[in-house]
């Protein structure tokens, strides 16, 4: 985490503060529930709530401190909490983690801080589809050229192109979901999770007050194909950040100039040329993209540990859960942003679209020909000639535009004239179904 690509409300999921908060709130809901059990005495389960929440709520840097010194002695991190805990709790601090290990702590807090990070992921997800869906409904109608391989394909809408993104980010927000709900997982089963220092009944009891389930067979870890799932989900989000980062820039080369980022009064493009209007931000997310991506194959390699626990996973994830969320969380509201400011220039898309001749319409002239008796052969031949004849002279004095090509043609001639022609390459006809393919896919949602 760099503050630079960090919010403040994702970053707090993860700092230390929370993180203790956390490992108390379990420590105390497993006294309690073990007080309830007869295990340990109710005086002492009340003497570690009523004493340990205030020091936890007023946790500040000067306590930070204090563990991470008992940390450099006991070089374990739970025990150090614990032992800085009972400083304050007294003589029934004895009677906390009882019976616990210290994965029951550190993989249930681990749980609570990644549905904490997918809460937020989600809400930054909405965001973006809110962002999406406006900007869709705005350019239903805005004539714009489709392209296959960066080349010039038929036309489509610019709504349509978003209504894309607006569709593949709804399957994220799906992923994510389900991510959530995969992720959160108790475990308070005691050395390699057999329960036999720990009542179930106390891993039932912390699980329903935190809003988790509980991980059937724990193997003293929670299994790590969770979070695997849960960090392959993050990644195909990115990787939907970068399919729309990447045709935001692609709009904004100067060559197509369809779309750009918004360019605020006061911004600069470059140290050395004052014309420049870079597309930045979507420059930004490609990079953060990868960053994130790049988590995906540590979480995966983490699900084979040894036998019923090992700590390899525990440095990855100590890096990448707060990395991954957090710089997935900044670029979903960046994104969100960007194209709820994204400036369209439909004049501009209207004039590409029409930069070849009427090339682009070559299909439904290919249809029409069949139709009108022409083998297929026959009218592929006929049309990717006059295409071509159009595509090779543009921009000279021998340039002639795609029906005239077409039409002076024998072949095509003598089955369509000039009006059947025109008609059938009609801009209007590529945008007949625009308001259908709306309407079902927002339907679905």
């Amino acid at each position: 985490m760099i503050p630079r690509y960090s919010r403040p409300e994702m970053a707090a999921i993860w700092s230390p503060e929370n993180r203790y908060r956390i490992w108390f709130e379990i420590e105390a809901l497993a006294a309690e529930a073990m007080a309830e059990l007869g295990t340990i005495p109710a005086e002492a389960a009340r003497a570690i709530r009523q004493r340990g929440a205030p020091r936890l709520a007023a946790i500040g840097q000067a306590d930070l401190d204090r563990i991470d010194a008992i940390e450099r002695e006991t070089r374990h991190d739970v025990i150090a909490f614990l032992t800085w805990l009972g400083e304050g709790i007294g003589d029934d601090a004895r009677f906390m983690h009882q019976g616990m290990t210290s994965s029951d702590v550190l993989d249930t807090c681990l749980a609570v801080q990644m549905t904490q990070a997918a809460d937020l992921l989600i809400a930054g997800v909405d965001a973006l589809l809110d962002a999406l869906r406006t900007r869709a409904i705005e350019h239903k109608h805005t004539p714009t050229i489709g392209r296959s391989h960066g080349i010039h394909a038929e036309p489509t809408t610019f709504g349509l192109k978003l209504l894309g993104h607006w569709a593949e980010f709804r399957r994220n927000r799906d992923r994510l979901v389900t991510a959530r709900r995969e992720i959160a997982t108790c475990a308070i089963s005691g050395p390699v999770g057999t329960f036999a220092s720990v009542d179930p009944r106390v891993e039932a009891h912390v699980a329903k007050r935190l809003g988790l389930a509980v991980e059937p067979v724990s193997t003293q870890v929670i299994p790590r194909d969770r979070h695997a799932a849960y960090f392959c989900a993050l990644g195909v989000v990115a990787s939907g950040i970068e399919r729309l980062a990447t045709e935001v820039r692609h709009l904004q080369r100067s060559e197509v100039r369809e779309a750009e980022e918004y360019f605020h009064k006061g911004q600069k493009g470059s140290s050395a040329m004052p014309h420049k209007r870079n597309p930045v931000l979507s420059e930004n997310l490609t990079g953060l993209a990868r960053i994130v991506r790049g988590y995906v194959v540590p979480a995966l390699e983490n699900v084979a540990l040894w036998h019923e626990r090992d700590i390899s996973h525990s440095s990855v994830e100590r890096m990448i859960g707060p990395d991954a969320t957090v710089t997935l969380d900044f670029a979903l509201h960046r994104a969100a942003a960007m194209m709820a400011k994204l400036t369209v220039y439909p004049q501009r898309m209207q004039a590409n679209l029409e930069s070849l001749g009427g090339v682009v319409h070559s299909q439904k002239v290919l249809l029409a020909l069949t139709q009108a008796g022409m083998s297929r052969e026959a009218a592929y031949a006929a049309v990717q000639r006059a295409a071509m004849a159009t595509w090779s002279a543009l921009g000279t004095a021998e340039a002639r535009d795609f029906a005239a090509n077409l039409l002076a043609d024998a072949e095509v001639a003598q089955r369509l004239d000039a009006p059947a022609l025109r008609a059938t390459m009609d801009p209007a006809r590529d945008f007949g179904q625009v308001e259908a393919t709306f309407a079902r896919v927002l339907a679905e949602a």
